[in-house]
């Protein structure tokens, strides 16, 4: 970009604000933001004081650069609008930060003579000034033109980012990986301090971080030879033990766990640290407590969707 650019943002929500906020410090204008609720309002004026708030036109209307940070599915409606009404322009740059998204989901901008970028930050945002030291080195998913890869590396280079090209075709896959790693460990992780706090440990937190930087740290380096753990052991006594006392205090629980040991079962069989005949005990143990907790009422046998293999059960059975 040049200098100072204009730049308009529409959905003050925590991607835009952070994003707004750190362009803002890099030399850029920022023209106008829309945000409707009392969070974005909160976030302008924290993060963006005596920025002008408007309506999304009239903030499409002033930039040279128009960034749309809404979430997934309102973006196609927010960019036929504002190309319907004229708020888009021929030569405004039009970019947006959807993971899920890449060009396509542009075309009414383009169709007006807009240049479109899809840019996408691989990270979570708190929305606070917290995220503004986390944005240098975060990588932004990007989808361009050819015209239009210069302004990619260009405004993410103004984020103190880095960029990964990703096609078109391939941006739903782009975005589950990134959803399934991030947002599902949130869960999972909210899940081990449930139990932990269940047990009596009056840190949870504190008893978890350095077991799972560690774990982190290695499946990132090694990926499944960081495997560890009665799964990967094939210790069947160990992951009954753990079913009962999960089926007893925490059903919603087990069948995450559930899942998650006939996904860490196959992989650890995949790559030959697991017999499979030792995975085959472990899928019936798995089995046999989904089983129960549906007696019970308490489950929905949500890992019997499986699909039957060679232990004639429905848990792991090894891939042709």
């Amino acid at each position: 970009m040049s200098s100072m650019t204009r730049v308009g943002v529409v959905g003050a929500g925590r991607v835009g604000a952070v994003l707004a906020a750190a362009l803002r410090a890099a030399g850029h204008e920022i023209s106008a933001v829309a945000g409707e609720s009392a969070a974005s309002r909160t976030r302008i004026e924290t993060l963006l004081p005596d920025v002008r708030v408007d309506k999304p036109t009239a903030v499409a209307r002033s930039a040279d650069l128009l960034l749309l940070t809404v979430p997934d599915d309102m973006l196609p409606n927010v960019v036929t609008m504002l190309a319907a009404s004229g708020a888009i322009r021929a030569g405004q740059q039009v970019v947006h930060t959807s993971g899920k998204h890449g060009l396509a989901v542009l075309r009414p901008a383009l169709e007006v003579g807009a240049e479109v970028l899809a840019m996408h930050p691989a990270m979570t945002f708190t929305g606070t000034d917290v995220d503004l030291d986390r944005l240098p080195g975060c990588v932004f998913g990007v989808t361009a033109t050819e015209r239009t890869w210069p302004l990619a590396v260009s405004l993410v280079g103004d984020l103190g980012g880095r960029l990964v090209r990703v096609e078109e075709e391939h941006r739903t896959l782009y975005h589950a990986g990134l959803a399934h790693g991030a947002n599902h460990l949130v869960t999972l992780v909210s899940q081990a301090m449930d139990l932990l706090r269940a047990s009596g440990a009056d840190d949870p937190a504190g008893t978890l971080r350095p077991l799972l930087t560690a774990a982190l740290d290695n499946a990132l380096s090694y990926g499944d030879a960081a495997l560890t753990g009665p799964i990967v052991r094939g210790d069947v006594e160990t992951v009954r033990a753990h079913l009962v006392d999960l089926r007893a205090t925490s059903p919603g629980t087990l069948e995450s766990y559930v899942a998650m040991a006939r996904a860490t079962a196959e992989r650890a069989v995949l790559d030959g640290r697991l017999l499979p005949i030792r995975a085959g005990k472990l899928a019936g143990v798995l089995d046999d407590a989904v089983a129960d907790a549906v007696a019970d009422g308490v489950a929905d046998g949500v890992a019997h969707g499986a699909g039957r293999g060679a232990t004639g059960r429905t848990g792991w059975a090894p891939r042709a």
